[in-house]
């Protein structure tokens, strides 16, 4: 660890060693700096780690929420059930495409969607089409009930897993899947911004077994470009007199965007995931070490619930404050704690309480959401630090509320 951040301890960072910056070096120096062979390479290579037949790199999860709602085919008219404990990019991907969210309640322990919380989202209105499941902090919701209640009732379902990439979800069959094998949904949505376990810079991927899906969000990634001899429907300009494809030709079938992601951002993506099993554990590892440090805070401060539905991987240390009992209230005690070097952070506000979202449905009461929020407070977590750091936090914290 650096000087730099042991004066200061951010609730997240990314980890860049010196195989990361070699790899985004040789792609300075190749012949390819944007598409080209290293995102094939990479997507093959994402698709292979998580499980699933296909992966779809793009700019950020933002865009591969985006793509997956395209892909889905939907539009005006169509509702999709969000948790409203998420960013904002989830239920705005619905929106981009002219759907309608459907906030849904969440866990006042977890801040994850229930299969309750959904079936009440469900029935309170019709012309759902789509579950959004958040997988909130690492933990993963109850998929194999979600999964169940969407074939039941013919909706489809794309994971956001920004949070979870590296861990694992139970099936009905009793296993662990990875998380991202799409074994109970039709795409994963992850992250790969710099506070992720892995990142690429910005980025996202999106992952599905349906081919369909991949080949529509791999055209709609590139303006809807397509160059496939079984696509083309200008077939004048497409082939000339001796039968053969013009070489440059290519059509746009349809409205689509450059939501590419650059060769260099996949080196560092290709080169992150290799030590993707590394960061897990030692996530684990300092989750491990807060679980134990933070009991003699109990009950004013816990962590939050552990569910039974996988395997994490801890993308966010988040504990429970009674502040109330504490006697603080939580931008004190964050200002505090920043002036000892210790970054925190909310996630989240929930969506359901932005004046957008408000002008559109009208206020709600999600009574789990707003529980979770006032209570939620995310701290340090990031491979670099060691158990010295969670000691520094933890002493900090009880110092300020005890």
């Amino acid at each position: 660890m650096t000087k730099e951040n042991q004066v200061f301890l951010p609730y997240g960072r990314h980890s860049i060693d010196d195989e990361d910056i070699a790899a985004v070096e040789r792609v300075l120096k190749s012949d390819w700096l944007t598409t080209g062979p290293k995102v094939d390479n990479f997507e093959q290579e994402f698709a292979q780690k998580v499980g699933a037949k296909y992966a779809v790199v793009c700019s950020s999860a933002t865009t591969g929420l985006h793509l997956a709602a395209l892909a889905l085919g939907l539009g005006k008219g169509d509702k999709v059930i969000v948790p409203t404990l998420t960013f904002l990019a989830t239920a705005n991907a619905v929106r981009y495409v002219d759907a309608d969210v459907v906030f849904c309640d969440v866990d006042p322990d977890t801040g994850l969607m229930t299969i309750e919380t959904l079936e009440r989202a469900f029935h309170s209105t019709p012309g759902v089409k789509a579950i959004f499941p958040v997988q909130l902090n690492g933990q993963c919701a109850d998929m194999i009930a979600v999964s169940a209640f969407a074939k039941l009732h013919g909706l489809a379902i794309v994971e956001d897993a920004c949070h979870a990439i590296g861990g694992t979800v139970t099936t009905s069959a009793g296993t662990y899947s990875p998380v991202g094998s799409c074994a109970m949904s039709d795409m994963t949505v992850f992250s790969l911004h710099p506070v992720k376990t892995i990142t690429m810079g910005e980025g996202g991927v999106v992952t599905t077994n349906n081919e369909n899906f991949y080949k529509k969000m791999k055209s709609l990634r590139s303006h809807g470009m397509v160059r496939e001899l079984d696509t083309l429907k200008n077939e004048d300009l497409a082939f000339n007199a001796t039968g053969d494809l013009n070489p440059w030709y290519y059509e746009m079938q349809e409205l689509g965007f450059n939501f590419r992601a650059s060769a260099l951002q996949c080196a560092l993506g290709a080169s992150q995931l290799k030590k993707l099993d590394a960061f897990v554990e030692k996530r684990q590892e300092l989750v491990n070490l807060y679980d134990k440090q933070l009991a003699s805070l109990f009950p004013n401060v816990r962590p939050i619930a552990r569910v039974p539905y996988g395997q994490p991987a801890w993308h966010l240390y988040v504990v429970l404050i009674d502040f109330e009992a504490a006697g603080i209230d939580r931008a004190t005690l964050m200002h505090a704690l920043h002036a000892k070097g210790i970054g925190t952070q909310v996630h989240y506000l929930p969506v359901h309480l932005q004046p957008y979202y408000q002008g559109l449905y009208g206020e709600k009461e999600l009574a789990g959401a707003n529980a979770y929020y006032a209570h939620c407070l995310s701290l340090p977590l990031f491979p670099e630090m060691n158990a010295p750091d969670v000691e520094h936090v933890v002493h900090t914290l009880t110092t300020m509320l005890c």
